[in-house]
C-alpha cells in the first residue's frame, strides 16, 4: 500500500476498517476533558467496558452466595477457570488443557523452570536474549544459582552485532548449536520488550531441541500481540501476564502453556499445591500429591476468581473478533503507516531525529515500534503526554508507541506524528 502523510487519508484507512468499531468497547483515559491517543498497550492495556459487568457478576455471587459459590451459580468458582481456557487456547496456538489461567508472570516462570530446568553436570547452561526484561534475568540468574551454578558460567546472554539494536535469527540458530552438549534451556522473550523484536520462536524451538535442552518462553509482549502456535512449533513450555496486549488489567492474572507431550512424564519435578491436584479427588485431602491431567496440573493455588473475571471479559472480546488473525493484519497496517509517519517527520525536519529501533521487516515486529530520540527525547515525550498522546519512556532516549489493532486506528499514529514534529520545532526555535 501507498501511503499519505495527511488527516483525510488516515480515516480513509479507519473508514474501511473491519475492526473500527471495536474501539468502542474500551474505555480511554481524559485529560482536560478529552481522551488520550493512547499507545501504551505494550505496557497496560485499556480496561473494557465489559469489564465491569463481568466483575460485578462475580461480586454478586460472593455476595449471594458466599462460600456456596463455589459450587454454585451460572460459573460456580470451582471450575471458572475451564472457561477462560477455552479462549486462552487460540490466541496462544494450544489446545485447552495446555493452557491455565493462574499466579503472575514470574511465579510461573519460577514454576516452570523447576519442571523443566533439570541441570546436570555436563548440561546445565541457559540460552537466553540479552536485555532480556529484568524479571527473567532475575529469574534465571536464582534459579541457576539455586542448583548450584555461577550465573556468569551458566547463562549465555546472545547479543546484537556491534551497531545493531536487534538480534539475528542465524546468530541466535549459531549460539545454541555452538553450546548445544551444556545447554539444559533455550529461555526467550516471544518479543524483546525493548526494541518491539519478534524473535523466530520456531526455529528456536527446532534448534533448542536439536541441541538437546528444553524450550520455553515468556510471552509478555507476545500474547495478544502476535498469533502463536506454540503446540505446532513443539514449544515446551510458556507463560505471559494477561495485563499488555490481554488488557486484563493491572497486575491482571497470568496464563501458562505446557506441552501435552509431557503430560505423562512422571519424571518431572514441580512445586505442588491442592489446586493442582487431581480434581475429581481434590476434597477427599489425601496425602500424596496426584496432578490433574494436563496444565492444571500446575496450578498450586485455588482459583483467583476477581482476576479471572476480568481476563474473561477480555478474552470475550478477542473471541468477538476471531482471535488474532484480523488482529495481526490490522497491526502490520497500523505499525508499518507508523513507521511512514515517523519518516515522513524526520523528513520534514531534515535529518533522522526519531531512529526507529525496531524491525523494518513486519514479520519481525508486533504492535510496538520503539524509537530513539537524537536530542531532547524526555521533552518530546513529556510534550506528547501533555498533548493527550500517551506512549511509554525508557531511558534514556527510547519512546515506545504500541499501535494496538484492537483500539488504536490510523488517525492515532497521523495526529501522533503531527506532535512529533510540532514538539522538536518548537524545542529547535527555543
Amino acid at each position: 500500500m501507498t501511503f499519505e502523510n495527511n488527516l483525510a487519508f488516515a480515516q480513509s484507512l479507519d473508514a474501511q476498517d473491519p475492526l473500527k468499531e471495536m474501539r468502542n468497547e474500551y474505555l480511554f483515559p481524559q485529560q482536560n476533558g478529552k481522551p488520550f491517543i493512547y499507545l501504551c498497550g505494550n505496557s497496560l492495556g485499556l480496561q473494557p467496558k465489559l469489564a465491569k459487568e463481568v466483575l460485578n457478576q462475580q461480586l454478586n455471587n460472593w455476595q449471594n452466595l458466599a462460600v456456596e459459590g463455589w459450587f454454585e451459580g451460572d460459573k460456580p468458582w470451582m471450575f471458572y477457570h475451564k472457561e477462560l481456557k477455552k479462549l486462552m487456547a487460540p490466541i496462544v496456538g494450544a489446545s485447552p488443557d495446555e493452557v491455565c489461567p493462574m499466579n503472575t508472570l514470574t511465579v510461573n516462570l519460577h514454576l516452570l523452570m523447576v519442571s523443566f530446568y533439570r541441570p546436570t553436570k555436563e548440561r546445565f547452561k541457559i540460552i537466553m536474549e540479552a536485555g532480556a526484561f529484568p524479571s527473567d534475568q532475575y529469574a534465571i540468574e536464582s534459579q541457576v544459582r539455586f542448583h548450584g551454578y555461577d550465573p556468569k558460567e551458566a547463562i549465555i546472554e546472545v547479543s546484537p552485532k556491534a551497531g545493531a539494536y536487534t538480534l539475528e535469527t542465524n546468530d541466535i540458530l549459531a549460539e545454541i548449536e555452538k553450546h548445544g552438549s551444556e545447554i539444559a534451556l533455550v529461555l526467550f522473550g516471544g518479543i524483546n520488550y525493548f526494541t518491539g523484536q519478534l524473535f523466530d520462536m520456531e526455529n528456536i524451538t527446532k534448534a533448542g531441541h536439536k541441541a538437546g535442552a528444553k524450550v520455553g518462553f515468556d510471552l509478555a509482549h507476545a500474547a495478544g500481540n502476535v498469533p502463536l502456535q506454540l503446540h505446532e512449533w513443539n514449544v515446551d513450555f510458556a507463560c505471559w501476564c494477561s495485563y499488555k496486549y490481554q488488557n486484563a488489567g493491572p497486575g491482571g492474572i497470568s496464563g501458562i502453556f505446557v506441552h501435552q507431550k509431557h503430560f505423562n512424564d512422571q519424571s518431572l519435578h514441580r512445586f505442588a499445591g491442592w489446586w493442582g491436584y487431581q480434581e475429581n479427588n481434590r476434597f477427599l485431602m489425601e496425602k500424596g500429591f496426584v496432578p490433574e491431567a494436563g496444565a492444571d496440573g500446575w496450578q498450586v493455588s485455588c482459583t483467583q476468581v476477581m482476576p479471572m473475571a476480568l481476563y474473561h471479559a477480555s478474552l470475550q472480546l478477542f473471541e468477538k473478533v476471531g482471535f488474532m488473525e484480523p488482529l495481526r493484519e490490522k497491526s502490520k497496517q497500523l505499525t508499518a503507516y507508523l513507521c511512514y509517519i515517523i519518516n515522513e517527520v524526520n523528513k520534514a525536519l531534515g535529518e533522522e531525529q526519531f531512529k526507529i529501533i525496531t524491525p523494518q521487516n513486519p514479520d519481525e515486529r508486533g504492535a510496538q515500534v520503539s524509537i530513539i530520540a537524537k536530542e531532547n527525547g524526555k521533552k518530546v515525550f513529556d510534550y506528547l503526554v501533555k498533548n493527550n498522546v500517551l506512549g511509554d519512556w525508557r531511558e534514556p532516549n527510547v519512546i515506545r508507541l504500541s499501535a494496538v489493532p484492537m483500539y488504536n486506528n490510523f488517525e492515532d499514529v497521523f495526529k501522533t506524528g503531527e506532535l512529533l514534529l510540532a514538539v522538536t520545532k518548537s524545542i529547535a526555535n527555543d
